[in-house]
């Protein structure tokens, strides 16, 4: 791999620059001719020609062939050489880690799901992180200096461009990406896990030509992601889609972001399971029920497993936290006016039973004119969400404008 670019991008070198955008180009579009690339970036086609050679010789960008077309010569298409580098996202979850790695072109090399792995915000389980992402790095057959980023998930307050994470792994005042890149050895990138499954869904998910996209990520917390105009939006210090600490009820429950009202607290994953335990310990029958009066432990996996078993109770409690979600949710799209709605998250896997009383909620409190130009779909991506993001934003932090 040249490293020569990545040095010259750095440094802001005018014909570096002109590369990346051609490699953002291709990262967009997947492939394209000559008078396709020249038009998008705004570029004439005999300097075009002259940086696409240089690119191939540096064996960024590879000739795929002809293009077949009804009429007059077949021009050449070009793209992204798929051996040129390669890039690793991992996302972390409460009980296990996903990890990947995808190619320079986006294509997944390798993808393990449930690595086993038990999160809690300790120097400890940081450590843990990293010893299993290094390992994942030594059973990859492929030139390792060919890694050029790692990009991992972080729930919270995530600083994408400082890389500081203010709600866990907050332990020493230098930025967490440096104490990864120091762990790991090799350059690493953090961002926010829903932002993450946001822009997974967008680039290899739901999304196809949709440019305004909210991502609903109902896992044991709430969040969204929010793609505006084909780019994902992350505020002014990357702490942008904390829509479960926006305040909606006067209950006296506390969130664990230490306020009162938070609509977390009655419409996420963390909600339904305590309503579960409430219910139960009042009388409520459940599949759930001898295990909890036990003081077995419960997880969330558990509620959604009865649901799927058609435990009444969980379908019950899965359809007010979608009633509830339905009607702020409205509130996002009376807003954004958004082409699409993603729900995901953990959560999302009971199907219909969570979408349909979303659904039927936003019809009923969003604005006519507004709701029916935003499809709403489930994530397709489901539990893979954030691992493919976190692959394709550790690719696009290298790149991006």
């Amino acid at each position: 791999m040249n490293k020569k670019l990545l040095e010259e991008v750095e440094k802001g070198v005018k014909s570096a620059l002109v590369k990346k955008r051609i490699i953002n180009h291709y990262i967009h579009t997947g492939s394209s001719t000559l008078t396709e690339l020249s038009k998008d970036i705004d570029l004439s086609i005999p300097t075009v020609t002259k940086f696409i050679g240089e690119m191939c010789e540096e064996g960024f960008i590879t000739d795929y062939g002809k293009l077949e077309t009804s009429e007059g010569r077949y021009p050449n298409l070009y793209g992204l050489n798929p051996e040129a580098c390669y890039f690793i996202g991992v996302d972390i979850k409460q009980t296990g880690i996903n990890i990947g790695m995808i190619n320079f072109k986006g294509e997944i090399v390798d993808l393990k799901t449930g690595v086993d792995y038990q999160f809690s915000n300790t120097p400890e389980a940081l450590d843990d992180m990293c010893m299993i992402v290094k390992d994942f790095i030594n059973t990859q057959e492929i030139d390792k200096s060919k890694i050029l980023n790692i990009d991992i998930n972080i729930s919270g307050r995530v600083n994408p461009q400082t890389g500081y994470s203010y709600s866990v792994f907050f332990f020493e005042e230098k930025p967490l990406s440096s104490v990864l890149k120091e762990k790991i050895g090799y350059p690493v990138t953090i961002d926010n896990d829903t932002r993450a499954m946001t822009y997974g869904e967008f680039m290899a998910g739901s999304v196809k030509n949709e440019k305004n996209v909210v991502f609903v990520n109902i896992s044991w917390g709430l969040a969204v992601g929010i793609i505006i105009d084909g780019k994902v939006y992350s505020g002014k210090s990357g702490f942008s889609g904390e829509f479960g600490h926006v305040k909606v009820y006067n209950n006296e429950i506390l969130c664990h972001c230490g306020k009162k009202g938070c609509l977390e607290t009655e419409a996420s994953g963390l909600a339904m399971h305590r309503r579960l335990i409430e219910m139960v310990n009042g009388g409520a029958t459940s599949l759930l029920s001898q295990r909890i009066l036990n003081r077995e432990q419960v997880t969330l996996d558990d509620i959604l497993d009865a649901v799927s078993r058609e435990d009444v109770l969980c379908i019950s409690l899965v359809e007010e936290i979608g009633q509830k979600l339905g009607e702020n949710i409205a509130g996002l799209i009376n807003i954004f006016n958004p082409e699409m709605v993603i729900i995901g998250g953990t959560v999302s896997v009971v199907g219909d039973y969570i979408m349909e009383p979303i659904k039927t909620a936003v019809r009923k409190y969003s604005l006519n004119l507004v709701n029916k130009d935003s499809k709403m779909v489930i994530s397709s991506l489901k539990d893979t969400a954030g691992v493919i993001g976190a692959c394709m934003l550790a690719r696009s932090r290298i790149f991006e404008n």
